[in-house]
């Protein structure tokens, strides 16, 4: 019979202050401490996330492990292609541009300074706020 030594795991909650290339610094919101992590513990959910942001960075045995953006965010259109006389809601999409400097996909409708919601699960559009 094989044993296992018990991994406590929890989560918790942290303002996202800024990154670098080489670290990604949040802020304890209970202790007001400055957390280094590396870069690889965000992955590609670094682009969803903006200065100040609350963010979850799940721990195991009090180490960080995966840092976790909300489910939704929102963020500014910085640029897109204007829309064409006539697009409507349902339809076809086109490429956008927000504000982290990501592209995701955007109904036809949406114009560059439209704030929308994003789903960080998938990267994809959600709605216009």
């Amino acid at each position: 019979m094989e044993k296992f030594r018990r991994v406590r795991v929890e989560t918790k909650k942290m303002q996202y202050l800024y990154a670098t290339p080489d670290e990604v610094v949040l802020m304890d919101n209970d202790t007001y401490e400055q957390l280094s992590l590396p870069p690889e513990l965000a992955g590609d959910s670094i682009s969803y996330i903006k200065d100040n942001m609350e963010v979850e960075i799940q721990m195991i045995d009090g180490k960080p492990a995966q840092l976790v953006p909300p489910i939704f965010v929102e963020f500014e259109i910085t640029e897109t292609q204007p829309g064409v006389k006539g697009d409507t809601v349902s339809g076809g999409s086109k490429p956008a541009t927000i504000e982290t400097g990501i592209e995701i996909q955007v109904p036809l409708f949406v114009k560059t300074g439209d704030v929308i919601k994003i789903d960080t699960r998938t990267g994809g559009y959600v709605e216009r706020v």
